[in-house]
């Protein structure tokens, strides 16, 4: 059920075959993420959980879920992009359907982040999927 550019992410990382590669790679996707505006910043969208700082700002339009996020930390920034090629663009219904674990576990991440960066991870996964949820039982 993964997106398009998930798959193709799959597909990077099956390329990079060194895991310092691998997390170059999740470190420039987060240089490329586009920044979230400073007033979107806000305890609201301040996810809890996280080592770093990591604002979610999550939306839905014409049914389709997306949101734009930050963290002060550039890997953490670049989980934030991987995320976002899970997640973004799906059908809001579609969103808390996905097996987060088992998609990321295609990426090896599961083996090689830090404690605090695995609970981060599965903090923002978390907000992800509720607010996905509670936008589905609205429409």
């Amino acid at each position: 059920m993964a997106q398009e550019r998930f798959e193709e992410l799959v597909e990077t990382f099956a390329f990079l075959d060194d895991w310092e590669d691998r997390y170059r790679h999740v470190i420039d996707m987060g240089r490329a993420f586009p920044p979230l505006d400073d007033a979107l910043k806000v305890p609201a969208t301040k996810v809890e959980g996280c080592a770093s700082q990591v604002w979610l700002h999550p939306r839905v339009a014409e049914g389709q879920f997306d949101f734009a996020g930050e963290s002060d930390a550039m890997i953490v920034r670049g989980l934030i992009a991987v995320l976002h090629d899970l997640y973004g663009g799906l059908p809001v219904g579609e969103v808390p359907q996905v097996d987060a674990a088992a998609e990321l576990g295609r990426l090896g991440l599961d083996e090689h982040l830090s404690s605090q960066r695995s609970n981060g991870l599965r903090a923002m996964v978390k907000r992800i999927r509720e607010v996905a949820a509670a936008e589905a039982e609205r429409t």
